[in-house]
């Protein structure tokens, strides 16, 4: 069976949103591996002394025990241009190391990025979940590929709100944002609506 990752962001040496990541982690554990014990990610990372303030990636490779785990800086993805996609078959509803059928669709795409439309429900990117401004309230789509923990953790404190988002609906909205365990809301990595082809 494939590996799972949990991608943790350490701001100013401090780990970020360490409950929900333990949650998804411990959660897929038992339900693919049968593991008994959760594992605390506290106790399992070592932040290195000698990293700088700023953003740093934390990659927690993972199945029934922590197989991996690298520190790194982090640099937000520059994106320019985002493109729909059609993918009725698409399934990711555990952070898998395999993200083969997502190079593949950018591949396909051609763009920066590509927002991914599920049998007419628009769903994430290949990296992200994604959020929407309709000028007074933000909304995400109730049926993201994968339920990130970013996205739980906004929806938990009522910043955003789920909502079938059709295709069809993407004029209804002004802003398009990305948001992920490493670009939060704060991030603010907003496009407008009419740049995505």
């Amino acid at each position: 069976m494939c590996l799972l990752i949990e991608t943790i962001r350490i701001a100013d040496k401090q780990l970020e949103n360490i409950p929900l990541h333990e949650l998804r982690m411990n959660s897929s554990r038992r339900e693919l591996f049968g593991a008994n014990e959760d594992i605390d990610l506290h106790k399992a990372i070592n932040i290195p002394e000698n990293i700088s303030e700023g953003i740093y990636k934390c990659r927690v490779m993972y199945g029934m025990q922590i197989k991996e785990i690298s520190i790194e800086p982090y640099v937000f993805k520059k994106i320019n241009t985002i493109k729909i996609i059609r993918d009725n078959a698409i399934e990711y509803s555990h952070k898998y190391t395999d993200r083969n059928r997502f190079q593949q669709l950018l591949s396909e795409a051609g763009s920066d990025e590509i927002l991914i439309v599920k049998n007419n429900y628009i769903t994430d990117t290949s990296f992200s979940n994604v959020i929407f401004f309709d000028g007074i309230t933000w909304y995400t789509p109730a049926l993201p590929l994968l339920n990130g923990t970013m996205r739980e953790y906004l929806l938990n404190r009522k910043i955003i709100f789920e909502k079938n988002i059709l295709l069809n609906d993407l004029h209804q909205y002004k802003i398009l944002r990305i948001i992920n365990a490493m670009n939060t809301f704060e991030d603010q990595r907003d496009f407008e609506i009419q740049l995505i082809k």
